[in-house]
C-alpha cells in the first residue's frame, strides 16, 4: 500500500484539498495529522483512496465526495459528510447538527452522539448513529435509512417523503408524516448485517423502533 502522509499544522483547508486530491491520484492512503479542527477538508474527492484523519476537523468534512473511505480519529463539526453519493465517512467520536445532510449514496458513521437534524433532505445511503440523535432528525427525508442506537429527540422524521427511520433508545416525539411500523424479520437481518459490519455489538435487535411515512404524498398547510 503507497501511504502520503500531510501534516496540516500550517496549511491552509484550501491547500490541505488540493495535497489531497493530488496524491489521491497516485496513493492507496493519505493521512493528514494535525486536522487542528479546519473547516471543508477532504471536499470533492472522487479517487477510490482511504482518508485518515489524525485528530478533530471542523465543518463539512468529507462533503461532495463519491469514493473515498474517510476515517476521523477524532470529533467533527457540523454537516460531516454532507452530500455524499458513494463511499463512507467514520468519525470515531461526535459530531455536530447535519451528520448526512442530503447524502445521494454511501455510509455515514458517527460513532458517539451527534446534534439536529441528522439526515435533513436524504436521498439515499446509510447514517448509522452509535449514541443520541438530536431533534428533527430526518427531517425532509427522501429515502434511505438512518440507524440510531441510542436516544433521538422531538420531531423524528418531520415530513418524511421515503426512507426509513430505525431508533434501539426512546424517542421524544414523531414528526409530521412520520409513524412507527412493525419491525419485520427483514429489517432485523438487514440490522444486523450492516452494524456488525460497523463493529457495532448489539445485543437484541427486537428493542428496534421503526419509523416510516405515513403517507407518500402527504398534504402540508394545515
Amino acid at each position: 500500500m503507497k501511504v502520503f502522509e500531510i501534516d496540516a499544522e500550517n496549511l491552509t483547508p484550501r491547500e490541505i484539498n488540493s495535497q489531497v486530491k493530488e496524491a489521491a491520484c497516485e496513493y492507496d492512503k493519505i493521512i493528514i495529522r494535525n486536522p487542528n479542527a479546519k473547516h471543508y477538508l477532504a471536499a470533492g474527492v472522487t479517487e477510490d483512496v482511504e482518508i485518515e484523519f489524525d485528530g478533530s476537523v471542523g465543518y463539512f468534512a468529507g462533503c461532495m465526495c463519491d469514493k473515498p473511505k474517510i476515517k476521523i480519529n477524532g470529533n467533527a463539526g457540523w454537516f460531516v459528510g454532507d452530500n455524499i453519493t458513494g463511499g463512507e465517512v467514520i468519525v470515531d467520536g461526535s459530531a455536530g447538527d447535519g451528520a448526512g445532510q442530503g447524502i445521494y449514496g454511501g455510509t455515514v458513521v458517527v460513532r458517539e452522539s451527534v446534534g439536529s437534524r441528522t439526515g435533513e433532505i436524504m436521498k439515499n445511503g446509510t447514517i448509522i448513529i452509535g449514541g443520541n440523535s438530536g431533534f428533527m432528525t430526518g427531517i425532509f427525508m427522501m429515502g434511505g435509512r438512518i440507524i440510531i442506537l441510542g436516544d433521538v429527540g422531538d420531531d423524528v422524521a418531520e415530513s418524511i417523503i421515503r426512507g426509513v427511520v430505525y431508533v434501539k433508545g426512546e424517542i421524544k416525539s414523531l414528526g409530521y408524516n412520520a409513524k412507527l411500523e412493525e419491525l419485520t424479520f427483514e429489517d432485523t437481518l438487514n440490522l444486523e448485517e450492516t452494524l456488525t459490519e460497523y463493529n457495532f455489538d448489539i445485543d437484541d435487535y427486537s428493542e428496534f423502533k421503526k419509523i416510516v411515512p405515513e403517507s407518500t404524498r402527504p398534504f402540508y398547510g394545515h
